[in-house]
């Protein structure tokens, strides 16, 4: 190609839209195919989709018949568009007022598309409808119109068929144009036995019986224009509860045993839909909302338009659960919820930009339940845990990606679903937020862009240039206009990865900040390219003058590689990056450490709660980076015991863990007494009732955590007594939810435990309940949870990502899920796509704690051999560099630190 590309006399481009002949592939019957990219032809969009389908929940196959009206926007004679493992039976044609005729559908297997070729051109402005008959089986993993199943509470196996479309699945249930920028309004008739429910995007308009016994149920043609991946339906026996919110009819399914778990489900939708409806200012413009548990289902949840799919354990809430386990299930259909504004009404255009669907979900689930459900202390979790999330190591490395980033295959979108997406792009909204004036710029920019894009797609520019349009110089009189234009400050935050290290020198009232990328791979190359980085940072900061309260927030703009600030010199310290708002890590230097240690030595309130924790992830950050030596990381925690916060507890915990499990690797136990000695009183002085605060149920689950996982005897027997008193009530006893899984993990410890547990996992209807037995009998490095999670028969493959993170856990068990990986990789791609998020989690869970030569040389050989079945992968790029940098730490500070512990 290259070849042809220079001495051709041809000028031609890759890029081309009508490449020459030689650049086609073939179709599968031979002929040449007549598009050679992996992104449609944009020369006609489908306006309608017309969709039958006869699922036979017998025999698991479908027949469909697609009928897509469509429209001409540029003179053509193809049309080409998606399809995925369809069996097309039959193809019609017509343009405008002629006669239908057959034509003859070439398939391209590799890039999941068909194509007609016509006879004759057709011309901009016609309109065309394409009819395709086909049939398929129906799918055995969890993506495309797949097969699912449950027990029923009198051991009946009970099947369902439902859909997961997102990224590029819709295809594999009908031929359409599964691209995000596709839109098109969706005409739905699914049919079924009489015993069976249907449910799709839409409410149901009518049911007809049919000759053959069966029932079609047809479904209001879509009243907004949707994305395939956003086109859902559901076949099952499903039982709901339902109300009506704002003209919307609001409801949750379920499988009919678990109805009594949808109440805190309905309550919660119901009041953040009110809650959406009124912030966003414009309503919600479907007639209904489902929200449906799928007993086998991979995602977390998914948005679809009017009929939103979870997993049990993030919709279901039983009873007696703690406010923990609600904040999780409140956490999820807040994310969902908004993606109906966020991703269904105004979408982004392509998958590099998915951040901007993702990115907000994640921001406005934390910022709807801060206002809807102030009791579930949403603040306070999940500022601190958000904003370290996306601030971990996997952003300080060469192998990370921008927020939005180029996409070019199959893999790379899948790629897309990761934390950069999710939590960096929540958090670098949760920064701009701080810096805009006033409580409400932030709110008009967003529904400026929601008013002007409804119903359209968008990238990330139109969202900058909207938050601009709101924060003009008049709106915003106290921003000079040298710091109003977002799009200026933002770009720098979406279009470069990573994230900025600033380090701060004072001399006298001089504050010097500079700012260089924070980035833990240093050779020489990569460190020649970052010089070049540069972000737009909006510093916050306070001072010992003020420090608590927003009255006290002081800014500066940090655009340059360094700038100057003026403070009194009676400062005695400064702490930037306000209760950790911002996305930066900040050195401040020998004397700047001691200043703030001694600050929070002598009152530990001194700080907020963020803030102390955001001191405490930034200083193991510096100390993986080489700034600043272990034994500075210990002393800042000498002032732990004065803690009794969950933020900075359950962060120092956090931090602390990284190093233990690769110390632990190498037999080295030294780090065990100093975690026991810095916190063994906070330890001793949790009780193990019922607690009512969210914020202490979270300090304790994490310290009890720690010390029944370091073999503290006291925790060890305390837990071993409630599990005894739980398995001997017969259900009438219950232990604490935040407790649960200290429990069951040291129970599973002892085989005949572990027998108990697993039969009890088998037996209990509470999903959350269900899942903490699962990670108690995984954290056994048991090879029989491996082997049952692949099997999908006692364990639901679903849950096989959480099994194998939680067996590497364990002192041996990262090896014996190594080896499991390399024995059933081909089988794990089947389960799940290469690239996404369950694949990346798998391989970073097994080797993220190797920190040998041999392992990178064992890691780099196995997946170097996989060639187009993964060795391409980010994560695996992500997982090396991770290697490289444990073994390099362990090189540098093994031997100091265990003379310093």
């Amino acid at each position: 190609i290259i070849y042809l590309l220079k001495f051709s006399s041809i000028p031609i481009s890759l890029a081309d839209p009508n490449p020459p002949s030689f650049f086609y592939p073939l179709s599968t019957n031979g002929k040449l195919f007549p598009w050679a990219q992996f992104r449609l032809p944009r020369s006609v969009r489908p306006v309608n989709y017309d969709l039958t389908l006869n699922p036979d929940l017998n025999n698991m196959t479908f027949t469909g018949r697609t009928v897509i009206t469509m429209s001409v926007l540029h003179n053509t004679k193809i049309i080409v568009l998606h399809s995925a493992h369809l069996n097309i039976t039959k193809a019609t044609f017509k343009l405008g007022d002629q006669e239908t005729r057959d034509v003859t559908v070439l398939e391209y297997q590799t890039r999941q598309q068909i194509a007609v070729q016509l006879s004759e051109e057709m011309k901009a402005g016609q309109s065309c409808v394409l009819t395709l008959d086909y049939s398929a089986s129906l799918s055995h993993t969890y993506d495309g119109f797949y097969n699912s199943s449950y027990i029923d509470k009198e051991g009946n196996k009970r099947v369902l068929a439902a859909t997961q479309f997102e990224p590029l699945s819709a295809r594999k249930a009908f031929p359409c144009f599964d691209e995000p920028a596709f839109k098109a309004t969706f005409l739905i008739k699914i049919s079924r036995k009489s015993n069976y429910t249907t449910l799709s995007n839409m409410p149901q308009v009518k049911s007809t019986p049919l000759p053959n016994g069966l029932v079609q149920d047809e479904f209001e043609k879509t009243s907004v224009n949707m994305s395939t991946y956003l086109v859902a339906f559901i076949v099952a026996d499903f039982t709901p509860i339902s109300k009506n919110v704002s003209e919307t009819l609001v409801s949750v399914y379920s499988v009919p045993e678990k109805k009594e778990h949808t109440d805190y489900a309905l309550d919660t939708a119901s009041k953040l839909l009110e809650f959406y409806n009124s912030f966003f200012e414009i309503n919600y413009p479907l007639k209904k909302l489902d929200l449906v548990a799928i007993p086998d289902f991979l995602a977390g949840a998914m948005e679809n338009w009017g009929l939103i799919t979870f997993r049990e354990t993030t919709l279901l809430v039983g009873n007696q659960s703690s406010p923990l386990e609600k904040q999780l299930v409140a956490s999820v259909i807040a994310h969902e919820l908004a993606h109906q504004w966020f991703g269904n009404l105004v979408t982004m255009s392509w998958w590099n930009d998915l951040w901007l669907n993702e990115g907000f979900a994640t921001y406005m689930q934390y910022m709807s339940l801060q206002t809807v459900f102030p009791t579930l202390d949403i603040v306070s979790s999940n500022i601190c845990l958000t904003s370290f999330e996306a601030n971990k190591a996997l952003y300080a490395l060469n192998s990370s990606h921008a927020v939005s980033t180029e996409v070019n295959n199959p893999e790379q979108v899948e790629e897309m679903f990761d934390s950069v997406s999710y939590e960096k792009g929540a958090s670098i909204l949760m920064m701009l937020n701080t810096w805009l004036p006033g409580k409400q710029q932030f709110r008009k920019g967003i529904i400026q862009y929601l008013k002007q894009f409804s119903g359209l797609n968008t990238d990330t520019d139109d969202l900058w240039n909207s938050l601009t349009q709101v924060c003009d110089l008049s709106s915003c009189p106290q921003v000079s206009a040298q710091h109003h234009n977002v799009s200026e400050m933002m770009r720098s935050w979406t279009s470069q990865k990573g994230f900025p290290l600033v380090t701060v020198s004072r001399q006298g009232g001089q504050v010097t900040l500079t700012q260089e990328h924070f980035l833990l791979t240093s050779d020489k190359l990569t460190v020649f390219c970052t010089l070049f980085s540069l972000w737009n940072i909006p510093v916050t900061y306070v001072t010992d003058n003020c420090s608590l309260g927003p009255e006290c927030i002081q800014m500066f703009n940090l655009k340059t590689k360094s700038g100057t600030l003026e403070l009194p010199e009676s400062v005695k310290w400064l702490k930037l990056n306000y209760r950790n708002t911002g996305f930066y890590i900040v050195h401040y230097g020998d004397e700047g450490w001691a200043a703030l240690k001694d600050a929070l030595s002598s009152n530990v309130q001194v700080l907020t709660q963020e803030d102390r924790a955001s001191l405490i992830h930034n200083i193991f950050a510096l100390s993986r980076l080489g700034r600043v030596s272990f034994y500075q990381v210990l002393n800042l925690l000498k002032y732990m015991s004065n803690e009794t916060e969950s933020c900075p507890v359950t962060e120092a915990l956090l931090q602390l863990n990284v190093i233990y499990r690769l110390l632990d690797k190498r037999q080295e136990d030294s780090l065990v007494h100093y975690i026991l000695y810095r916190f063994g009183s906070l330890m001793d002085n949790q009780t193990w009732g019922e607690e009512e605060s969210v914020s202490k149920q979270e300090l304790r689950s994490a310290l009890l955590g720690s010390a029944c996982s370091l073999n503290q005897e006291n925790c060890i027997q305390q837990a071993k007594a409630l599990f005894k008193h739980y398995d001997e009530s017969n259900g009438t006893s219950r232990i604490p939810g935040d407790l649960q899984q200290v429990v069951f993990t040291v129970a599973a410890q002892s085989n005949e435990d572990w027998l108990t547990l697993l039969h009890m996992y088998q037996t209990v209807t509470y999903d959350a309940e269900k899942r903490k037995m699962l990670r108690g009998l995984a954290s056994t490095q048991d090879a029989r949870i491996l082997k049952a999670g692949l099997r999908g028969d006692i364990i639901q493959t679903q849950e096989l990502p959480l099994v194998i993170s939680t067996v590497c856990n364990g002192f041996a068990g990262y090896l014996f899920a190594w080896d499991f990986i390399q024995e059933n990789w081909d089988r794990l791609i089947e389960k799940f796509p290469i690239g996404s998020y369950a694949i990346q989690t798998i391989i970073k869970s097994a080797t993220s704690q190797f920190s040998t030569q041999a392992h990178l040389d064992r890691v780099q050989g196995f997946f170097s051999s996989l060639k187009e079945r993964g060795s391409q992968m980010r994560s695996v790029q992500e997982a090396l560099e991770t290697i490289r940098l444990n073994q390099r730490w362990m090189d540098k500070n093994l031997p100091t630190l265990q003379k310093w512990l």
